[in-house]
């Protein structure tokens, strides 16, 4: 097994009914401030974590600097966990389009929109690689490969030319080598780094000067609606606060920051993202960074009589 660089989670937040803790989400944050130094800490910063979905922007960035050439809409599109709207889904096809392919093309795993209306809406139709929340990433993959004349049949290998330009711009970003290489949910290689690592690729990514980063970032600052969807907490708070980059990913990472480089990450390390929103509204207030307070409630009898509580 995988040395986890001893991992030592801590209390992140609790669930508090009737003044009294009720349960507790451990796991891992870092805080970073505008010039990269540590802000704040919680749990081992150099535990190794999955980031899952969280560093779409690096793997859409090597995508862009590899040839993919797409409006900024879109690209926001290949840096998103959508939510299977059809406009989500009418994006993805639309870049299929451009390259010349079509859905049947697409080999991330098959899923119902994560979205919670677009899932009710979704009725009982079958699962599609189209409705799953990656599509716009593989589109964006299929389509760099396109461009370069790479096959398409192997896309999701760790060894295809796509995917070691992608492990190669994280690297680079990270200051750290991948120490695993796995699989994540919808099919395309997952690479493992610590908590460190990620938080510090996002700083970089966020100010640096390369106009291949800034293209990715950019659009998704202008085109929230597209990394995540209506409702969905990514997109409610790139909304609200100017200026701010935000991803997740599942098993409760998620990763953002601002403009100057003011950067968090983090990891609840049971997996659940109930205790989301109060961590983030903790670690932005961390960093300075005003946002609307979204209190997440416990109730008992159809009453409030707790609530999820950040613990710093």
């Amino acid at each position: 097994m995988l040395n986890k660089r001893d991992s030592n989670p801590e209390v992140l937040a609790e669930i508090v009914r009737s003044e009294m803790v009720e349960s507790r989400h451990r796991g891992f944050l870092l805080l970073l401030n505008a010039d990269g130094s540590e802000l704040f800490s919680l749990g081992n910063a150099d535990a190794l974590v999955f980031p899952r979905s969280s560093i779409k922007c690096i793997q859409a960035s090597a995508m862009v600097r590899a040839g993919l050439s797409l409006e900024p809409r879109l690209l926001a599109l290949v840096a998103a966990s959508h939510s299977g709207s059809p406009m989500h889904q009418d994006g993805a096809v639309e870049i299929l389009r451009q390259a010349g392919l079509t859905v049947d093309a697409l080999q991330n795993a098959k899923d119902l929109p994560i979205g919670e209306v677009d899932r009710r809406n979704w009725g009982t139709q079958a699962p599609t690689s189209l409705a799953q929340n990656c599509s716009g990433k593989h589109a964006g993959m299929l389509a760099t490969c396109v461009a370069n004349n790479w096959p398409i049949e192997n896309y999701l290998s760790p060894v295809h030319p796509l995917q070691v330009a992608i492990r190669e711009e994280l690297e680079e970003l990270a200051e750290e080598k991948v120490a695993l290489i796995s699989v994540d949910g919808c099919g395309a290689p997952l690479f493992v780094n610590s908590l460190q690592a990620i938080a510090r690729a996002i700083h970089k990514i966020t100010i640096s000067n390369d106009p291949v980063h800034q293209s990715v970032i950019e659009a998704c600052r202008n085109f929230p609606e597209m990394v995540a969807g209506e409702g969905r907490l990514t997109t409610r708070k790139m909304r609200e606060i100017p200026g701010l980059f935000m991803k997740e990913g599942a098993e409760a990472v998620n990763v953002g920051s601002m403009p100057d480089g003011r950067t968090f990450a983090y990891k609840i390390e049971d997996g659940s993202p109930r205790a989301s929103a109060p961590i983030l509204a903790a670690a932005l207030k961390k960093l300075g960074i005003t946002s609307i307070d979204e209190p997440v409630y416990i109730h008992g009898g159809g009453k409030v009589v707790g609530s999820i509580r950040a613990n710093f």
